[in-house]
């Protein structure tokens, strides 16, 4: 089924309807913002917002201007979109025609993974958020990614949602880890690692 073309025109930032503590999805008004489908999807963005600064780390960093992971993070901050509009919607609308993220997404940040994980040393310890700015920003970003997903575990408990969400940022999070160790190992920052 052909995806919905979902028309967007922003000319004003504010509206005021969300003064009393509503707001609505696709398919049902006058939702709390204390919703958690709502706290969900503002997580989702929060996690987006927090790799957008990762790539514009990178951007200033003549040694990372690595064209493979500057092109992956602007694929995930589209799929993170995707996937927070799936959040978005009300259970009682088809979703089918709106933008989603499926098997394929995860398998995208399968080989990601695979790629730059093979780069690097094996542990013999667990890693300390550490390094450099961009590595540790790295790690900000995967204890993000973490808190979404528990947030959605949670919905799930209480509405049903795609379980290819959970599983997604499932995998993220692992990116976000081998993506800071391995941008240490690019900026040849020592990461620190847990002593008893």
């Amino acid at each position: 089924m052909k995806k919905k073309k979902i028309s967007i025109n922003i000319d004003k930032v504010y509206t005021k309807k969300g003064d009393k503590g509503t707001t609505s999805i696709i398919g049902e008004n006058f939702v709390s913002k204390s919703d958690p489908r709502i706290v969900c999807y503002g997580e989702v963005d929060e996690l987006n917002s927090s790799i957008g600064f990762c790539f514009a780390l990178i951007q200033e960093c003549d040694q990372m201007k690595d064209e493979k992971i500057s092109e992956s993070i602007k694929s995930i901050q589209n799929d993170l979109f995707n996937l927070g509009t799936m959040l978005a919607i009300s259970n009682s609308i088809d979703t089918k025609e709106y933008p989603s993220i499926d098997s394929e997404n995860i398998k995208f940040l399968e080989n990601l993974i695979d790629l730059y994980n093979e780069k690097l040393p094996p542990l013999k310890s667990f890693v300390l958020p550490s390094g450099s700015t961009i590595g540790a920003y790295f790690h900000v970003c995967r204890t993000i990614c973490r808190r979404v997903e528990r947030s959605c575990v949670s919905l799930s408990r209480l509405d049903e949602i795609n379980p290819d969400i959970i599983k997604y940022l499932n995998r993220l999070s692992d990116l976000l880890f081998v993506w800071a160790r391995w941008s240490n190992k690019r900026l040849d920052k020592i990461e620190n690692v847990w002593s008893i």
